[in-house]
């Protein structure tokens, strides 16, 4: 999970946030060793906690009163991951919620924005929420686990190689470009991306909808230094006791029997061998479903 992580956040900094930096074109802070100008914060408005994004909705609105960023790539600082998986989704409901939440909100005054130029309002609005904030979640799970397994139940739909294959394959590289040294997991990344886009997709039309959990705030646990602890230890914790609320993600479970089951007819009807990724993929759902991914941490 910690490879898989890592994949995601390179694409995300090495690429989104340089990339960003070096065209002069808007790009999200993220909290993480950023500095601000007090200037740029006062003119911007402040700090505002009508979303959960409050760092990005910070930098949009500097943004639409000229400031600029500038990403440091040479700059090291360290930084932790979650390392279970609970704690992974609860960060990445809010960095799915959030981001599609402040669209809603801040849609229309980007559009009347007069201190920029169209061309970079229709950056932020459409390259940077909603096809990277709302779009890229709801596509990667409707349309590789919903649409795709579905043709097969209807011989008459074709889906051409070009959409179904060529294309994911050649974005999904790029996305990987940013972690060559990891570029051997990339089947087990997109299989693991692909499941946490239903709760990534769920989160974002939480946002869209500003739904009963669009302000949730859970502060993302993390090890610390409780690992190092563990080491000199004497005598080991017990292993936590199984708790099925926990462990058991009753979507994901739905989506893999959804899955295994058009995979199935696929294997005694089809003649494309699709079940083939349709029972891996089915059979990823079913590991996150049942809770085999992460670590989890003893509570004494």
């Amino acid at each position: 999970m910690t490879r898989m992580q890592e994949m995601s956040l390179d694409y995300h900094f090495t690429v989104e946030q340089e990339v960003g930096s070096s065209t002069h074109a808007f790009f999200g802070f993220n909290g993480t060793a950023g500095v601000w100008r007090i200037a740029a914060i006062n003119e911007a408005g402040g700090w505002k906690d009508r979303t959960t994004v409050e760092d990005m909705d910070l930098a949009v609105r500097a943004s639409l009163k000229g400031w600029k960023f500038v990403y440091l790539g040479s700059i090291q600082v360290k930084n932790e991951l979650p390392s279970t998986f609970k704690a992974y989704r609860y960060q990445q409901h809010r960095w799915s919620c959030g981001p599609a939440n402040l669209f809603r909100k801040m849609v229309m005054e980007i559009i009347r924005n007069k201190k920029v130029t169209c061309w970079k309002k229709v950056h932020v609005i459409y390259s940077f929420f909603f096809v990277r904030k709302i779009i890229a979640h709801i596509n990667a799970f409707v349309f590789y686990c919903i649409v795709l397994p579905a043709t097969v139940l209807v011989p008459e739909v074709v889906v051409p190689k070009w959409g179904g294959i060529y294309i994911p394959s050649l974005i999904t590289l790029l996305n990987a470009v940013g972690t060559p040294r990891s570029i051997h997991l990339l089947v087990f990344w997109i299989l693991f991306e692909n499941v946490m886009s239903l709760h990534r997709t769920k989160a974002t039309i939480i946002g869209l909808l500003e739904a009963s959990r669009v302000n949730e705030w859970i502060v993302t646990e993390k090890l610390g230094d409780a690992l190092k602890t563990l080491k000199v230890a004497t005598k080991l914790p017990r292993k936590p006791r199984f708790r099925i609320g926990e462990r058991l993600h009753l979507l994901e479970l739905a989506v893999g029997l959804y899955l295994f089951f058009c995979g199935c007819y696929d294997f005694i009807f089809g003649k494309n061998y699709f079940y083939l990724f349709l029972y891996i993929q089915a059979t990823a759902f079913f590991i996150i479903g049942f809770g085999y991914v992460g670590t989890f941490v003893p509570n004494s």
